[in-house]
């Protein structure tokens, strides 16, 4: 493992420390009422976040007050929800201990870290050399993809699925992340 390889590694990392440490607190204070969330809900739900952050890009102003590295992390959590949501299916009503929630959001956030590592890899810290506004792009697309793969009701012919998607969703934030953190 390179030291660039190293230090991505750490930062992802760290990202997802903070990430889990907000989901964690979320779940504190509303429980797991994303359970109720459809697949189609989620998928908007991750669509108005990336809006926002093209759309403060494109601005260059916030009349909220919050800006784009918060909605990033939105993504994040949010890809992780999409992630147990495609697993457990959604209910109604919130069905889970925050325990089994948190045991949820670790394996899938493992398996976000796992990804990125061997996409890493080949593409030889590519993601380094981009701009956080091709990561909303790349972002706004796969949202895309979901919307049509929900539309044709997942019967694709060659296409990854919704969960290879979500995957990518999240990693993309966490670079976004990772940019705006540390430069």
């Amino acid at each position: 493992m390179t030291e660039d390889t190293e230090r991505t590694e750490e930062q992802f990392k760290a990202v997802m420390a903070e990430c889990r440490s907000l989901f964690e607190k979320k779940l504190h204070d509303y429980g797991p009422s994303w359970r109720i969330l459809r697949p189609s809900s989620l998928t908007d739900q991750l669509f108005i976040k990336a809006k926002r952050i093209r759309s403060l890009e494109v601005k260059k102003e916030s009349l909220v007050g919050e800006g784009i590295r918060p909605e990033f992390i939105g993504l994040i959590n949010y890809g992780i929800i999409g992630l147990i949501q495609l697993d457990k299916g959604f209910a109604d009503t919130p069905d889970m201990s925050a325990g089994d929630a948190m045991a949820l959001y670790d394996r899938y956030a493992g398996d976000a870290l796992q990804l990125m590592l061997r996409k890493n890899h080949d593409y030889d810290e590519a993601w380094r050399s981009m701009r956080v506004s091709s990561y909303t792009d790349f972002i706004l697309t796969k949202i895309q993809r979901v919307k049509e793969i929900e539309d044709l009701g997942g019967a694709t012919l060659v296409s990854e699925g919704i969960d290879a998607n979500y995957m990518d969703i999240i990693n993309y934030a966490v670079f976004g992340v990772i940019k705006l953190t540390f430069g």
